[in-house]
């Protein structure tokens, strides 16, 4: 991308001739006083939001307790699938082993990524009744079959059974109301975990889809603040860089809530109560999904859950990054391997940039052509404004160029490069996956090869480019400070890409490894006409 700012582009050429322009235009002290008096307040400003003391939420000791609530004496079943592994433990569901992916890449089959899985993290379906007693995170079941059931003073008949398909969970709670006398029953369900984890670029914490819109709170706001909508329908849970956990009750009218409690984060939904009339039966069913946020298994789990398919962050450039993530899984399919698949995808890209490309190229030696012609209108015209701005643009018209033509191949790769970077960072696939020497592409290169291979090959590109024509190139004070700052460039780059992914920095050298091949082949061309 900053290869379109060397001393020749159109940009550069246009900020010279506006710095030659405005040569004459006196400085005004009072506008820099201003502006240094703007910069001042805007930095004490945000210096005393950040030393200001944070009103953290005050828990009630009612959710101290449920947070608390000792259960070691509620036995621990195993349900599981294909896809999962998880423990029930009367009305909370942890631990859930997500068979398909491994730890860590140097784990292998040994330890599998588990969801919920520290200690005193659980997610728990219940009812709270009014009119009778509901069972609680201490209540001991009696398992039958696949079916929990348990039977209160008042002989209301309590039974639960959990089903599991691929990543989503069950649980169908079914009530039998044998007394004389209507009872009322709300539909709960909460998630408790411990630690956050962060990952710079995706939204990470809670999440909660409420009127039909999903809602990101990351863990540093809610360890300051307490969040709470009312809505017809929807689901709560947790979002991770790679994984979520999310619980939707199938009820109407529910009241959604998000906030931490001592160490805990936690996020939870209750629906409306329920009338049970005398000997009737009141069934409630409330689905979960614990799994990875690959956007093709949130679209089959939308069917059950709605809007869990607009889960995952794809940023601004969502409408660049989820075709550019579809591409990059069908070249891993064709060539498997994601390293590879990230080189074809560079290539393709560039490809289908050439035309733009070789116009900018054209417009930047066309810039060159014209600097003696434009020196002498310079200079001819320095103390007219008017005619000076007009001739400009006779000289521009004549040799068929603009000033900004130059800047357009690195207008279009902004957009491709935000949305390349949000598809590695949210794509689950490149987790673990490993090309060369690089383990894992979603992480950075151990080593720091590919940074220093990025910053050589860009410093041999810009060279390519304006090396040796520069040293006998027409400039001006403007032209020379840019020079100073593109000489620096490649090092700047290569250090702030260091911590970066590696597939990322993968792109970004294979792409200048590309332009170098191009602007040979471009510069050949045009010298020939």
């Amino acid at each position: 991308m900053v290869k379109y700012l060397d001393n020749n582009s159109g940009f550069n050429m246009w900020n010279a001739n506006k710095s030659a322009a405005d040569g004459a235009r006196p400085k005004s002290r009072l506008g820099n006083f201003l502006w240094w008096g703007i910069l001042f307040l805007g930095t004490w400003w945000l210096f005393s939001m950040w030393m200001a003391p944070k009103n953290m939420p005050a828990p009630t000791d009612t959710e101290n307790a449920i947070i608390a609530t000792d259960v070691s004496n509620v036995p621990v079943n195993e349900i599981s699938s294909d896809k999962i592994t998880a423990n029930v433990q009367g009305l909370r569901i942890s631990n859930v082993a997500l068979n398909d992916f491994a730890a860590t890449a140097d784990t292998g089959d040994v330890d599998r990524v588990t969801l919920l899985g520290d200690n005193g993290d659980y997610l728990e379906i219940g009812l709270a009744a009014t009119g009778t007693t509901a069972p609680d995170a201490k209540t001991l079941w009696q398992q039958t079959g696949d079916t929990m059931r348990w039977r209160n003073v008042d002989g209301v008949v309590f039974s639960r059974s959990i089903t599991v398909d691929g990543y989503l969970i069950t649980v169908t709670d079914t009530v039998e109301n044998k007394t004389k006398h209507e009872i009322l029953f709300a539909p709960y369900a909460r998630i408790v975990r411990s630690g956050k984890s962060n990952s710079a670029g995706v939204a990470t914490g809670a999440i909660m889809n409420a009127n039909s819109k999903v809602r990101y709170t990351d863990w540093n706001k809610l360890s300051k603040k307490s969040y709470a909508y009312s809505t017809t329908n929807g689901f709560i849970g947790f979002a991770d860089q790679y994984w979520e956990t999310v619980a939707n009750i199938a009820s109407p009218d529910q009241t959604m809530r998000a906030k931490s409690i001592t160490d805990k984060y936690v996020t939870d939904t209750s629906a409306a109560p329920v009338r049970v009339a005398p000997n009737d039966t009141g069934v409630f069913t409330t689905t979960i999904f614990a799994g990875p946020r690959d956007q093709r298994i949130l679209d089959a789990a939308a069917t059950t859950i709605g809007g869990i398919d607009e889960t995952i962050d794809y940023g601004w450039f969502w409408f660049l990054a989820r075709p550019m993530l579809w591409v990059l899984n069908a070249l891993n399919a064709l060539v498997m391997n994601y390293g590879l698949a990230i080189i074809l995808m560079t290539i393709l890209l560039r490809l289908l940039m050439w035309p733009l490309t070789r116009k900018s190229y054209a417009s930047s030696i066309a810039m060159q052509r014209m600097q003696p012609e434009l020196q002498r209108i310079q200079k001819l015209y320095a103390n007219d404004k008017a005619r000076l701005q007009m001739e400009m643009m006779n000289l521009y018209r004549t040799h068929k160029t603009s000033p900004m033509s130059g800047c357009l191949p690195m207008l279009i790769q902004i957009p491709i490069f935000f949305a390349l970077y949000k598809a590695l960072l949210v794509s689950v696939q490149m987790r673990n996956a490993g090309f060369l020497w690089i383990h894992d592409l979603a992480a950075m290169d151990p080593y720091f090869i590919l940074p220093i291979l990025m910053g050589a090959t860009m410093w041999l590109q810009q060279y390519l480019q304006s090396g040796r024509q520069n040293k006998n190139a027409p400039t001006n004070d403007a032209m020379a400070a840019t020079t100073r700052v593109m000489k620096w460039l490649p090092i700047i780059f290569a250090v702030m890409f260091a911590w970066m992914p590696a597939g990322l920095v993968l792109y970004w050298t294979v792409s200048n490894i590309f332009g170098i091949f191009q602007t040979y082949i471009i510069k050949k061309n045009l010298n020939k006409k």
